[in-house]
């Protein structure tokens, strides 16, 4: 997609092993239910985040169905237990073929 995309991802430096980690994410996103009206009349056309999902080192660990009631920038928090290092990586996949990820090192010590 074209278009810069803003996200904040938080996830601890480092964790013990076996400890449960908080990771917090945001994405920057329009987020459009189709219902709403322009100032000519024109409906303004569907344009929402519908799966977000994070995988550590290619298994996932969340999954979540977004729907028209989220909010413009989706913030979704998550726990996890940390058991080994690995990469996490973050996908958000939407309408008109929106589909973004990052990925993030998850450091367990």
């Amino acid at each position: 997609m074209a278009d810069a995309v803003r996200t904040l991802i938080q996830v601890p430096p480092s964790s013990a092993r076996g400890s449960i980690v908080d990771i917090r994410v945001t994405i920057g996103h329009p987020m459009e239910t189709g219902f709403r009206i322009d100032n000519d009349g024109r409906t303004l056309p569907r344009n929402l985040i519908r799966r977000f999902s994070c995988h550590l080192d290619g298994q996932r660990v969340f999954a979540a169905e977004l729907h028209a009631a989220m909010s413009a920038n989706p913030y979704i928090a998550f726990t996890l237990r940390a058991t080994a290092s690995g990469t996490l990586s973050f996908q958000w996949e939407g309408d008109r073929g929106f589909s973004h990820t990052e990925t993030r090192p998850l450091v367990v010590t």
